[in-house]
């Protein structure tokens, strides 16, 4: 009878090592399985080498997706920090994960045993360590969603409440697999919002470096020779000459100024009260609140539709959707909504109140989607549309923002120039 050497995890958690004599692959297993051991490896001794079978409490084979190859970068991506030892996980480790463990327990595997494949197909150190982590929690009997909440930096509270859904709903493979559909739509979209930044953040970077070396180089030349002239200078002059003298004065100063302040700002908007003031005045500005809108619209229509044609409840799902809308003050806004559907009114009139965030045009789809049972799909199919849309706006907005940054530009060299320029006119009238 041959013997099958394993290592299988413990009732109490530990990693259990040790040999078996069975009269097969499927009999070790089930040996295993009487001694409440589940299967982490398993290799047959055959005339004093060892097989490696299958880590699965059946002799059938678990078809493992390598972690680097299953999803592709997009070009946005790819200048995005990838996380390799560091402290954080990067979006596409998380998707990654996500998505194989919807595959793993789709195709039957244990969620223990899932994320102890999951660990060792991790590349990434600090992956490895928090899949371990949550695997532990998992197996001293917390559910899966209270051991990812245990680690907000990398799970965020819309995914732990999902995984919560699908855990209750016993869909928990489905919704996963929605998961990492809906990370990848959002990793696209916020590429695609970075790269359309790109350009116009550069010429900003540039005009500011080009603003910095005319104030601390050019300038005080200049200045050198009005002086010895004793020219009086026109005010616009007296201006960029005290702006220079500022910044080669006091130029640490000014750094240190504006990078404290820049804590400050960053500490009161994430403030409770900063940031329902800085939310109403990004909605209230013209052009960009209209695209904050559509953009939380779209976020909301497709986690609705997502985890509705998953199969979790309507009150369930919008609870879960409302937390991805990303604005408090929106969420705010489809809180009351919600409150109304649990009063027992529709849905496309509960959030006829929501104005903000649900044009006319998108409630009468939804009202006419839910007389006719086509909600979860309607409101993907909405998503898909405002997505669209809001790539042509952002394409537009990108077009229009490279000639005006350029325009501010020459505007700022060209006032320096005009401004150095001027006494030079007036130079001859001190000469003579």
């Amino acid at each position: 009878m041959p013997t099958f050497f394993y290592r299988a995890l413990a009732a109490d958690g530990r990693v259990a090592e040790g040999q078996i004599e069975a009269g097969g692959r499927a009999d070790a297993f089930r040996q295993m399985e009487s001694q409440s051991l589940r299967p982490i490896s398993l290799k047959e001794s055959v005339n004093g080498k060892t097989k490696t079978a299958a880590s699965k409490a059946a002799p059938a084979a678990v078809p493992v997706v390598n972690v680097s190859t299953a999803t592709t970068a997009s070009p946005a991506e790819l200048g995005m920090k990838l996380t390799l030892g560091s402290g954080k996980i990067s979006a596409r480790v998380l998707e990654n994960f996500t998505r194989l463990l919807s595959s793993l327990l789709a195709a039957g595997v244990p969620l223990s045993r899932a994320l102890v494949i999951l660990q060792k197909e991790a590349a990434n150190p600090t992956a490895k360590a928090k899949w371990k982590e949550v695997h532990d929690h998992v197996v001293d009997g917390m559910t899966l969603a209270d051991a990812m909440a245990k680690s907000p930096e990398t799970f965020p509270k819309v995914y732990t409440a999902m995984v919560e859904a699908g855990e209750t709903g016993g869909f928990l493979d489905l919704v996963l697999a929605q998961i990492a559909d809906f990370q990848a739509r959002e990793k696209e979209m916020r590429g695609k919002v970075m790269t359309a930044l790109l350009y116009p953040a550069i010429l900003l970077v540039l005009a500011l470096a080009v603003l910095v070396f005319l104030l601390v180089f050019f300038i005080p030349r200049f200045q050198t020779l009005f002086t010895g002239f004793g020219a009086k200078l026109p005010l616009l002059t007296q201006i960029i000459v005290g702006a220079s003298e500022v910044i080669r004065s006091y130029g640490l100063l000014v750094a240190v100024v504006v990078v404290v302040a820049g804590f400050l700002a960053r500490a009161w908007v994430v403030s409770p009260v900063g940031r329902r003031t800085w939310e109403g005045l990004i909605l209230r500005l013209p052009g960009i609140g209209n695209l904050v809108a559509q953009f939380a619209m779209a976020r909301f229509c497709r986690m609705l539709g997502t985890l509705l044609g998953a199969g979790v409840p309507l009150i369930n799902s919008l609870n879960v959707a409302r937390r991805s809308i990303g604005n408090q003050i929106l969420v705010d806004a489809v809180s009351n909504s919600i409150e109304r559907v649990k009063e027992g009114k529709a849905l496309g009139l509960s959030l006829g109140e929501c104005r903000a965030l649900f044009p006319g045009s998108i409630l009468e789809m939804i009202s006419v989607a839910e007389e006719s049972s086509k909600l979860d799909a309607e409101l993907v199919r909405i998503a898909n549309v405002t997505e669209g849309d809001l790539d042509r706006q952002l394409k537009t907005a990108v077009a229009l923002a490279e000639p005006l940054m350029l325009f501010f530009i020459a505007s700022f060299i060209g006032t320096i120039f005009i401004g150095m320029v001027i006494p030079i006119f007036t130079l001859q009238d001190y000469i003579k």
